[in-house]
C-alpha cells in the first residue's frame, strides 16, 4: 500500500444541518443534543467500493477525538496507517470515515474513541475493493489517472489538498515557481493551480472536496480552471479532482481544464452552475490523456439561450485527444456531452462507456470530426436523440441498451435526421458521420434506419460481427464521410471488456455515479421519457440542497449530534458489537467484529416475514424481526409504511421498501438458511419500471436475480443452494417487499 501522503488542510467546522427527505434544513447548533451518541463505539456499517473502504460508526458519549487506520485485512495489526484527520467527518446522528487510494483486495478499517484517558476501538469486518475500469482511450500511449498510480494508490510524492467549504479560501501551499527550485506560497485553490500553471513543480496533486462546496472568493469566470501555460507546455504533474463519499458537491460553479495533460476528475456531483462558460466539465481545449468517471451531473442555472433552460454542457470535450468519460450519472440535462467543434481538424480519439443518461434529452454525444467509441452505456428515457454524428466522424456504437430513446443514432442530414424534412434537421445543416453499429439493444423510440435497409440515407451501418471493416464505398449521403475503421486497427485500440446490453444496463445502474449513487436521489417518471422541459420538482430540489455534513476531522469537541428516536435507539440496542477499551494512553488492543455466519438458534423451521407483522417507521440499524434482520444504517435505511395490496386473495397493508440499491451491509433483508432452501418473495418495483431483485451470499456474490414487475404485485422464488446466511437486495432501484417466506432456516 502506498497511504502516507502529504496532507494539507484546515479542520473544517461546518453548520450544524440535518436531513429531511431530499434537501436538509438548517439547524442552529444549540437545538442538537447528544442522545444519539452511545456509551460505546458501535460500527454502523461497513463496505468497500472503487479504490476506497468506508465504515460508519455511531457517536460515543464523552469522546474528544477519533482517530481511523487501514491495513490490508491479509496483515498483522502492526501494519495499521493511520487515515488523513480529514477523512473522519461528523454527520447529524453518525460519523464516517473513508480510506482512498486502496488497490483491489481485502481490508480492515480500525477506528479509535478517545474519551478521557480510555481509548474505545472496534475494528470491521473484511471489507473488499475492486479496482476501477481504466479503459478508453485516455490510456492510449499514455494515462490519465492523475495524482494516482494504475493500481489505484497515490504516488508516493503526491501533495494531497483537502477543500471544505471554510477551508477553500485559505487552504495554502508553496509551489516551485521557478527551474532554481524556488517556491512560492499560493492561498487559495485557484490561486494554488495557478502557480502550478508555470510547470515547475512536477508533484502530483490530488484536491480533495469535502461536502457540499459554493463558489470559492478566487476563480475564472465562474470555474475553477485547471490549465498548463500553453498548448506546447501542458500541465502534465497528474491532477486528480476528486469527492471524498458521497456527498461532495461542486454548488453553482464548474471545472474547466486547458492546456493539460494526464488529468483525472472522479466522485463529485455538479449542480447549479452558473459560470460564464455554463458547463459542469469543460475539457476547453489542448489537453490529451483526460478520464472523467462517476460523477453526477445535474442542472445547471438557464442560460441565454433557448436550449440552454437546463444549464448549458454537462462534460463537453473540445480540441482534446485521447480521452475517457464513464461510469457518470446524467439527471434530465438538456445536453449531456459535445464532443468537437467545427474548427477541429485532427483526429481525437475518445471513449464513451457505461454511463447512465438518465431522461436526459439530446448530446449522448454529439460529435463532429472525432473518432469515437461508445459501448455499454445505458440510455434512459432519452426525449430529443442519443448518439448524433456530424463532420465527417467515424463513431463505433457498441453494446449500448436504448429505452425509450426517441431517435437513438442520427447522422446529419440523412436517414432518420431528416424524416421530417431537411428544415427540421437536428444538427443545422452540417456533413453527417458514419456511425457503425453492433451489439445494441433498442426498447422504444423510434429504431434506426440502417444501411442495409437504404444504402442513400441511412442512421448506421449495422455490422455483421465487431470485427467487420466498412467498405469505402459506404458514405454519407451529404459530404459523403467514409468510415475510417479505427476499432480494427490493432495499433490505435485498445484492449477492453464488453458486457451485453442488458448486462451494462445493470452495472450502469448499480456504479455509474457518485458512491452508492451519491447523497442526492431522484427517480424519474415514464411521464419524464418524451419531456424537454425542466422538471420544477428536481429543479427546486437542487436550488433548496444543503449537506447534512455536521464537521470534518477526528477531533469531537464541541460536537453535537441529533437526538435518535426511541426505536433507532432500540435497533442500536440489538447490534452485536465488540469493542476494547485500554487506559492508557499510548497503546489500544482493538478486538476485530467478525459478520454473523451463523444464527443463535439451532433448530431448522420454516421462516415467515411479512412486512403486515411489522411496525411502521424508518429503521436506520440492523434490526432482527421474526427471525430475518433487516440491514440499515443512516444513509441508507430501510423503511415499513403503510400500503394496500392484494395478490391472490392475500391481502396486504403494509410494505418493506429497500428504496434503493443495496448489498450485504445495508438496504437488505438477511436471513440463515439451513442446506438448499426455497424463498418465496412477493414484491412489487417502487416506480415506473422494473427492477432486479437479487439472492447474495454472505461475500456479497449474486446467487440468483429475478425481474420485478412495476405494473402489479408479483410472487417469485429464488433457491438457496446450501447453509449459510443470504440477503436479499436490489441491484439497480427501489423495490417494495411485502412478505418473505424461507422453507428451511435458523432463526436470528
Amino acid at each position: 500500500m502506498n497511504l502516507a501522503k502529504n496532507s494539507i488542510g484546515t479542520k473544517c467546522q461546518v453548520l450544524l444541518l440535518t436531513l429531511a427527505m431530499l434537501v436538509s434544513v438548517l439547524i442552529p447548533t444549540s437545538l442538537l443534543t447528544a442522545k444519539a451518541a452511545t456509551g460505546s463505539i458501535s460500527l454502523l456499517s461497513s463496505q468497500g467500493d472503487f479504490e476506497v473502504a468506508y465504515a460508519t460508526f455511531s457517536p460515543v458519549n464523552g469522546a474528544s477525538s477519533y482517530k481511523a487506520y487501514v491495513k490490508k485485512a491479509s496483515q498483522a495489526d502492526s501494519a495499521y496507517v493511520q487515515l488523513d484527520d480529514e477523512l473522519i467527518r461528523h454527520y447529524s446522528n453518525y460519523i464516517r470515515v473513508d480510506a482512498l487510494g486502496l488497490e483491489a483486495g481485502d481490508y480492515v478499517l480500525k477506528i479509535d474513541a478517545v474519551v478521557g484517558k480510555t481509548t474505545k476501538s472496534v475494528t470491521t469486518g473484511t471489507i473488499s475493493v475492486m479496482a476501477h475500469d481504466r479503459s478508453g482511450f485516455a490510456f492510449v500511449d499514455g494515462d490519465a489517472s492523475g495524482a494516482y498510480n494504475s493500481n489505484g494508490t497515490l504516488k508516493s510524492d503526491a501533495v494531497v489538498l483537502y477543500i471544505t467549504e471554510e477551508t477553500k479560501n485559505t487552504v495554502s501551499l508553496d509551489v516551485v515557481t521557478s527551474s532554481k527550485g524556488a517556491t512560492t506560497k499560493a492561498t487559495g485553490l485557484q490561486n494554488i493551480l495557478d502557480a502550478y500553471k508555470k510547470g515547475y513543480d512536477s508533484r502530483p496533486l490530488d484536491i480533495r472536496l469535502i461536502g457540499q462546496i459554493t463558489d470559492f472568493d478566487v476563480m475564472m469566470d465562474g470555474d475553477i480552471l485547471i490549465k498548463g501555460s500553453s498548448s506546447s507546455k501542458r500541465l502534465a504533474c497528474g491532477v486528480t479532482f476528486e469527492g471524498v463519499g458521497e456527498d461532495a458537491t461542486c454548488d453553482g460553479w464548474g471545472l474547466r481544464i486547458a492546456n493539460a495533460s494526464n488529468v483525472e476528475v472522479r466522485n463529485l456531483g455538479f449542480m447549479n452552475c452558473n459560470s460564464g462558460e455554463g458547463d459542469d466539465v469543460g475539457l476547453q481545449q489542448n489537453d490529451d490523456h483526460v478520464w472523467v468517471h462517476n460523477c453526477d451531473f445535474f442542472y445547471g442555472d438557464a442560460g441565454s439561450d433557448a436550449d440552454q433552460v437546463k444549464g448549458d454542457g454537462a462534460l463537453d470535450t473540445k480540441t482534446s485527444s485521447y480521452i475517457t468519460h464513464s461510469y457518470n450519472h446524467f439527471y434530465d440535462n438538456g445536453k449531456c456531452n459535445l464532443q468537437g467543434m467545427k474548427s477541429e481538424s485532427t483526429e481525437n480519439y475518445i471513449t464513451y462507456h457505461h454511463n447512465w443518461y438518465d431522461h436526459s434529452d439530446s448530446r449522448h454525444p454529439r460529435i463532429r470530426t472525432c473518432t469515437v467509441h461508445i459501448y455499454n452505456n445505458y440510455y434512459d428515457g432519452n426525449a430529443k436523440y442519443g448518439v448524433g454524428a456530424t463532420m465527417g466522424c467515424s463513431v463505433f456504437v457498441e453494446n449500448n441498451y436504448f429505452r425509450n430513446c426517441k431517435y437513438p443514432m442520427l447522422s446529419s442530414m440523412q436517414g432518420s435526421d431528416i424524416a421530417n424534412g431537411t428544415a427540421n434537421a437536428t444538427f443545422s445543416g452540417e456533413n453527417g458521420g458514419i456511425i457503425k453499429s453492433y451489439g445494441n439493444t433498442i426498447v422504444g423510440g423510434k429504431g434506426v434506419i440502417t444501411y442495409q435497409q437504404n444504402s442513400q440515407s441511412f442512421d448506421v451501418y449495422e455490422a455483421a460481427s465487431r470485427n467487420e471493416q466498412i467498405s469505402s464505398s459506404v458514405k454519407t449521403k451529404q459530404g459523403s464521410t467514409t468510415y475510417n475503421n479505427f476499432d480494427t486497427n490493432s495499433s490505435l485500440m485498445y484492449s477492453y471488456t464488453v458486457q451485453s446490453a442488458e448486462a451494462a444496463k445493470n452495472s450502469v445502474v448499480a456504479y455509474a455515479g457518485r458512491i452508492n449513487g451519491g447523497d442526492f436521489k431522484w427517480t424519474f417518471t415514464s411521464a419524464d421519457d418524451e419531456a424537454y422541459v425542466v422538471n420544477e420538482q428536481l429543479k427546486a430540489a437542487l436550488s433548496s440542497y444543503k449537506t447534512s455534513l455536521v464537521s470534518v476531522g477526528g477531533n469531537a469537541s464541541g460536537v453535537s449530534y441529533e437526538e435518535t428516536s426511541e426505536e433507532t435507539t432500540n435497533a442500536t440496542e440489538n447490534t452485536t458489537q465488540t469493542t476494547t477499551e485500554t487506559t492508557t494512553e499510548t497503546q489500544t488492543e482493538a478486538t476485530t467484529s467478525q459478520p454473523e455466519t451463523t444464527a443463535p438458534s439451532s433448530t431448522a423451521s420454516k421462516l415467515v416475514l411479512s412486512a403486515n407483522d411489522l411496525a411502521t417507521g424508518t429503521y436506520k440499524n440492523a434490526t432482527t424481526v421474526d427471525g430475518f434482520k433487516l440491514l440499515a444504517n443512516s444513509s441508507n435505511s430501510v423503511v415499513v409504511e403503510s400500503d394496500t395490496q392484494n395478490f391472490k386473495d392475500i391481502d396486504f397493508t403494509r410494505k418493506i421498501k429497500l428504496s434503493g440499491v443495496g448489498n450485504n451491509a445495508y438496504r437488505s433483508i438477511a436471513f440463515n438458511a439451513a442446506g438448499e432452501t426455497k424463498v418465496k418473495i412477493y414484491a412489487i418495483s417502487d416506480g415506473s419500471k422494473k427492477q432486479t431483485l437479487a439472492l447474495l451470499d454472505a461475500n456479497g456474490n449474486t446467487v440468483a436475480t429475478k425481474n420485478v414487475s412495476y405494473e402489479k404485485l408479483v410472487s417469485m422464488t429464488l433457491t438457496v443452494p446450501s447453509d449459510g446466511v443470504y440477503y436479499l437486495a436490489s441491484t439497480t432501484g427501489a423495490i417494495n417487499i411485502y412478505y418473505v417466506e424461507l422453507s428451511s432456516g435458523y432463526a436470528y
